[in-house]
């Protein structure tokens, strides 16, 4: 074959030669894309996943342009055809052999980058691990980077040990140049694979910033706030913080509301009514139910919580603001208090006097049970003997109660 494919050739000019190899060799790449391919493209479409038609579509070329550059490479290493064209075999290899095998490569590279990174996009929507895709997608190219130039400065008989002392020793220098960004790039990666949130995550962080995770890179995460602003936290940071995900391990999230009584109202009616207001709200979640908890005795109030569900924290604030918009008409309507604190001043004269007591009114504004005192404590009443006397032996056991 080498014989006829001399004799074939010896009559050709280089250029002639080239072309003729470069035709036969694109001839070749598109019967095998309109055969094979087409054929392994009509069984991934009856397949029920769609990855295999990722993988297919991202090395269609790829293949194409390999079949094309052997074709070249196989004419660049045959030696009848340098004897043919009168010239030697290591230029031939030199303008033929080692760049048809360069754009291979890089053709290659440039191919596992895209269908890597597609498939990471389609995984991603199939579970939360993979929602921190840009870091895995970065880490991916950059490796691919780093490859596919060692594979080339290989190829091209570059020596590559003293570029990588000298990278080893800019590799430190650069280490602590930027410290910062490393630090941000493991943070990256340590949150990657502890799974702390995922894009559309709403966390809250220590230092008080909170959002809607939108973006995470290898160097920061972006956070969307309920302003509308964008706030940028340095993923070294994040992987140091105290992180409070309000959207796992899922998006529901219970609403306080705190509500104080006057005292002698009737808690069973207002208990229902708490519930009825809640089970009334739009926001609010049939399941769990809510609840009314009675916390304590206040000291103006009888002080009681509302609990129910959302489906999101973001719409806690809203419901909030809706269940008391409710809950201040609901509590008008059925004649129940709602008190506010109060204090007694006590005014004396310049003398030092006390003022002549007065009864307080017998019942307050504010919808509570005023406190009547009859008369003011006389000191007199109180002495030592008299209160032994109505107090009794068992004054040195009240301690022990």
């Amino acid at each position: 074959m080498s014989q006829h494919l001399s004799e074939l050739l010896s009559g050709l000019s280089a250029i002639e030669a080239t072309l003729l190899v470069v035709l036969v060799s694109i001839v070749g790449a598109f019967v095998m894309e309109a055969v094979v391919l087409r054929l392994l493209f009509q069984y991934t479409r009856r397949t029920e996943t769609g990855l295999d038609n990722i993988v297919v579509q991202e090395l269609r070329w790829p293949i194409v342009v390999t079949v094309s550059l052997t074709g070249v490479y196989l004419f660049a290493q045959t030696p009848a055809v340098a004897d043919a064209l009168v010239v030697s075999s290591e230029d031939l290899n030199t303008f033929f052999g080692r760049p048809s095998v360069s754009v291979g490569i890089i053709v290659w590279a440039w191919a596992l980058n895209r269908l890597v990174n597609r498939l990471v996009e389609a995984v991603k929507d199939k579970g939360s691990r993979f929602d921190f895709a840009p870091v895995f997608s970065n880490i991916w190219t950059l490796l691919v980077s780093i490859g596919t130039i060692g594979a080339l400065l290989f190829l091209w008989g570059i020596e590559i040990t003293p570029l990588f002392a000298g990278a080893g020793i800019a590799g430190i220098a650069v280490g602590f140049a930027a410290k910062d960004t490393v630090a941000n790039f493991f943070g990256g990666i340590a949150l990657y694979f502890d799974d702390t949130y995922k894009i559309g995550d709403y966390v809250v962080l220590d230092s008080g910033e909170a959002g809607t995770v939108v973006k995470v890179g290898i160097r920061s995460t972006t956070l969307l706030t309920r302003d509308e602003l964008l706030v940028t936290v340095p993923n070294s940071v994040l992987n140091a913080a105290k992180i409070i995900n309000e959207s796992a391990p899922n998006r529901r999230r219970r609403v306080k509301v705190p509500i104080g009584v006057a005292y002698g109202t009737d808690i069973d009616e207002f208990e229902e009514l708490l519930i009825d207001i809640a089970l009334d709200e739009p926001l609010v979640l049939d399941s769990p139910r809510p609840r009314a908890r009675f916390r304590q005795f206040g000291p103006d109030a009888l002080e009681y919580e509302l609990l129910c569900w959302v489906n999101s924290p973001l719409k806690r604030a809203k419901a909030t603001h809706n269940i008391n918009r409710t809950m201040y008409k609901r509590l008008n309507d059925a004649d129940i208090g709602i008190p506010f604190p109060q204090r007694d001043v006590h005014v004396y004269s310049s003398s030092g006097a006390p003022p002549a007591p007065q009864s307080a009114p017998a019942e307050a504004t504010n919808g509570g049970v005023a406190r009547n005192r009859d008369a003011e404590f006389d000191e007199t009443d109180a002495e030592d003997d008299t209160y032994d006397d109505l107090v009794g032996d068992d004054v040195g056991d009240v301690g022990d109660e």
